[in-house]
């Protein structure tokens, strides 16, 4: 089985990862397209030396432009590589831009979609995501989950072609193999941060940064904040461009950090302030606090693991809930989520050969199957020991 594996933006290659590096074991053979939706190959070559990440056999460089911009160059690129070179299906992982373009060309020429991170929703159709998210599902074939929710939403649109398999988060495959490397460059050290005792923020969405009145009320939380403890921020270029000069200087502004110095930070900040999606993820699996500021979540199992709260674009219920959280003593242990262990790029790999059946197409005909109680399903969704058994 030949298998094309299409990324886009930075979270995309932190979740295929695990997968590309899962798939050899199965007999299925991998290339990989880098549509430079954000980040082209020469800018983004050390960040993928530090996931292991494969060489892109094909790199369409379409950089920035409006989404319809971007998803018609992805569109074009992607049917062009397809024409070219048989595939037997297509990988495409999250909800940017990139995702959907090469899921509509793989599904106008009947090569099979495989969407990664599959049944995600936050409700809101103004975030361009949610759309990208919505449609990629329909297209597809299988549909690889990171969570039980996801499953949830799936049948409740009444998605019964193809197959859709709960296989876990990958991205926090990524996040448990670099976290010792990470570590290793005490990035708190360079940045004479203490340990525990900071807080991260990251902010770039267009709903908040795009709107001066309500970045600046954010920023002023973020100072009063400061007052408590300090607050680093890795300026988004998109923010920075909207702030000028309108930073408060009690906040400490540094330039965006790698994968790994990032991952760093995470994992030693006492509180992470976020309207990103997959932060949230991340300090979840960690352990680490987070507020997003953001009016809903794709992502509601960080809530009900009790390790995200959802605050909207308040301000005022910003600061209530960072003072509340800075006011309780740092929790001890890690409570993990499900399916979060390391394992999902395994059980992603898995999960696609068992569908293909050693890489034959097979029709859009099989039930939605959220692992069910089958030799093949036993073994992704059983533990790493009792594979190895």
């Amino acid at each position: 089985m030949k298998l094309l594996v299409v990324v886009g933006a930075r979270p995309n290659f932190v979740k295929t990862a695990p997968v590309i590096n899962a798939l050899p074991a199965t007999g299925i053979d991998v290339a990989v397209l880098h549509t430079g939706q954000h980040y082209d190959y020469q800018m983004s070559g050390a960040f993928l030396d530090q996931l292991g990440f494969p060489k892109p056999k094909h790199v369409l460089g379409i950089g920035s432009g409006s989404h319809a911009e971007q998803t018609a160059a992805v569109l074009t690129g992607v049917e062009l590589v397809l024409l070219g070179e048989r595939f037997d299906a297509i990988l495409v992982p999250g909800d940017v831009n990139s995702t959907l373009a090469a899921a509509l060309a793989a599904a106008k020429l009947a090569v099979p979609v495989i969407h990664l991170e599959a049944g995600l929703r936050s409700g809101d159709w103004s975030m361009p995501e949610e759309i990208n998210r919505v449609l990629t599902d329909r297209l597809s074939e299988l549909r690889l989950c990171h969570s039980p929710e996801a499953l949830d939403h799936l049948a409740s649109e009444g998605i019964t072609t193809g197959a859709t398999v709960l296989v876990g988060n990958t991205m926090i495959d990524s996040l448990f193999d670099l976290l010792p490397a990470a570590d290793a460059r005490d990035c708190c050290g360079r940045l004479d941060l203490p340990q525990k005792g900071f807080v991260l923020v990251t902010l770039h969405r267009p709903a908040l940064v795009d709107c001066p009145a309500a970045l600046g009320e954010v920023l002023g939380t973020l100072q009063t904040i400061s007052e408590e403890l300090p607050v680093v921020f890795p300026v988004h270029p998109r923010t920075r461009a909207r702030m000028g000069g309108a930073l408060p200087a009690a906040i400490r502004v540094i330039e965006p950090l790698d994968y790994l110095d990032f991952m760093g930070l995470q994992a030693q900040a006492r509180l992470v302030i976020t309207d990103s999606g997959g932060v949230q993820e991340e300090t979840s699996a960690l352990g680490v606090p987070c507020i997003t500021y953001r009016t809903s979540t794709e992502r509601p199992i960080t809530i009900t693991h009790g390790t995200n709260r959802l605050v909207g674009l308040d301000p005022a219920l910003l600061l209530a809930a960072a003072r509340e959280e800075l006011g309780r003593p740092p929790a001890d242990s890690i409570t993990p989520v499900p399916l979060w262990d390391g394992r999902a790029g395994i059980r992603a790999a898995a999960a696609i050969a068992v569908h293909f059946g050693a890489g034959l197409r097979e029709p859009m005909s099989s039930p939605t199957s959220p692992i069910a109680d089958t030799a093949e399903s036993r073994y992704l969704s059983s533990t790493s020991e009792e594979q190895e058994r």
